[in-house]
């Protein structure tokens, strides 16, 4: 037999402990890639020149003959008539209706009287004809 000594003995210790070291040394370690650079802002656009807009002032028609003529007048009857009526129908609607309907329209009809006393237009007495009814219903003379 022969003899061993401790050298030859140590020898494939410190080899196989040594050869996975030498390994990852020759590999290596994966470094990190530095991050891309940010993107630079894009220059600002520059607007095309446009041709200026020429302003050619209309012009006027003359009126034609049917278009100088009286207009002619519809519905027939004077505003503080149809007011009137309204008035009229709101009155009579108060009769009927239950509180608190009752005592607006009785409110609008007042109102309606001093419009149609004043001349005032109908559109705007009818609004405030419907402010007065707070919610209830214009009657239909009104409309």
């Amino acid at each position: 037999m022969k003899q061993t000594t401790k050298a030859q003995m140590l020898a494939p210790l410190l080899l196989s402990a040594l050869v996975p070291l030498f390994a990852m040394e020759a590999t290596g370690c994966k470094k990190d890639e530095p991050p891309p650079p940010l993107p630079s802002a894009a220059p600002a656009a520059v607007p095309t020149p446009t041709a200026p807009v020429e302003l050619v002032p209309e012009v006027p028609v003359a009126p034609s003959a049917s278009a100088s003529a009286e207009p002619v007048k519809t519905g027939g009857g004077s505003v503080a008539g149809s007011l009137k009526k309204c008035c009229a129908a709101l009155t009579q609607n108060a009769a009927n209706a239950p509180e608190p309907n009752k005592t607006y329209m009785l409110q609008a009809a007042a109102a309606c009287n001093m419009a149609a006393g004043a001349g005032q237009a109908a559109p705007g007495a009818l609004a405030t004809i419907s402010a007065a009814l707070r919610g209830a219903g214009l009657p239909s003379a009104c409309k």
